[in-house]
C-alpha cells in the first residue's frame, strides 16, 4: 500500500505517518524544513522523505514520482495559519490571504491532479478541514474561508470521480505548533494531542465510507 502524506514534520502529518509506517504502508512525506522533516521521520521504515513547499509546481512532481504508479491514498495535510495573531477580514492583507489560499486551497487541488491518473481501485483522498471552514469565528476569516473552498473542492471531485473516496475532515483541536500559533501566548495544554485524531483518520483510510465531510469525534464516537 502507497501513500503520499504531506506537511509530516511534526502534528497530525507526522502522528498519521507514524501509525501508517507501522500497519505497513509505504509512505512519501513532505514539509517545507527539510531538517525537521528528516529529524521526525528518519528512523521510521518504508517512508520517503521529499522535502520542499506542497505551492511549488516542481516539489509536487517530485512528490508524485517518488510515490510510483499506483497510489492508494493521498492525505492533502500542509496548510498554514496566515498571520498570527490573525486580522479580522476588513484588514487582512490580501498577499497573505493569496498565500493562505495557495498552500490550503490550490496546491491539494494540484495534488490531486497529478495523483488522479495513478489513484489504484478505491484509493482515499483526505482534504483536512477544520471547524473553521462552518464556523463564522471572529479573525479565522482567511483560515476558514480556505478550508471551506478545501470541502467543497473535495465535495465535488467525489461527485466528479465515483471511484475514489474523497474525505474532507476536521480532525478537532489538536495540541500543536498550528493551534499554538492561532492563540498567541495562550496556554492550550487543554487541547488533545494530534495521535487522539489518528483512529479516526484510520476509519475513513480503512473503512468503506462514502466520500463526504466528515468530523473525527463523530468517527471515533461511531466506533465505540
Amino acid at each position: 500500500m502507497q501513500a503520499i502524506v504531506t506537511g509530516a514534520s511534526r502534528g497530525l502529518g507526522l502522528a498519521l505517518t507514524r501509525t501508517l509506517a507501522e500497519r505497513g504502508w509505504r509512505i512519501v512525506v513532505d514539509a517545507r524544513d527539510g531538517d525537521a522533516l528528516q529529524r521526525a521521520v528518519g528512523g521510521l521504515d518504508r517512508v520517503i522523505a521529499v522535502p520542499g513547499d506542497v505551492a511549488d509546481p516542481d516539489h509536487r512532481r517530485r512528490l508524485v514520482e517518488a510515490a510510483g504508479d499506483s497510489i492508494d491514498l493521498l492525505v492533502n495535510n500542509a496548510s498554514v495559519l496566515g498571520p498570527s495573531p490573525q486580522p479580522v477580514l476588513a484588514e487582512y492583507p490580501l498577499e497573505e490571504l493569496r498565500r493562505v489560499y495557495e498552500i490550503n486551497v490550490l496546491a491539494p487541488l494540484a495534488l490531486v491532479q497529478l495523483v488522479l491518473p495513478r489513484l489504484a481501485d478505491g484509493a482515499r483522498v483526505l482534504n483536512i478541514t477544520s471547524d473553521a471552514a462552518v464556523e463564522p469565528y471572529e479573525t479565522w476569516g482567511g483560515y476558514g474561508s480556505s478550508k471551506a473552498a478545501l470541502a467543497q473542492i473535495t465535495a465535488i471531485l467525489g461527485a466528479e470521480n465515483p471511484g475514489v473516496r474523497f474525505y474532507a475532515v476536521d480532525p478537532g483541536d489538536m495540541r500543536t505548533q498550528m493551534h499554538q500559533e492561532a492563540f498567541p501566548g495562550e496556554d492550550i495544554s487543554d487541547r488533545p494531542p494530534p495521535e487522539e485524531s489518528v483512529p479516526g483518520l484510520l476509519q475513513l483510510i480503512e473503512g468503506h465510507a462514502p466520500s463526504g465531510l466528515y468530523r473525527v469525534r463523530d468517527l471515533v464516537g461511531a466506533s465505540t
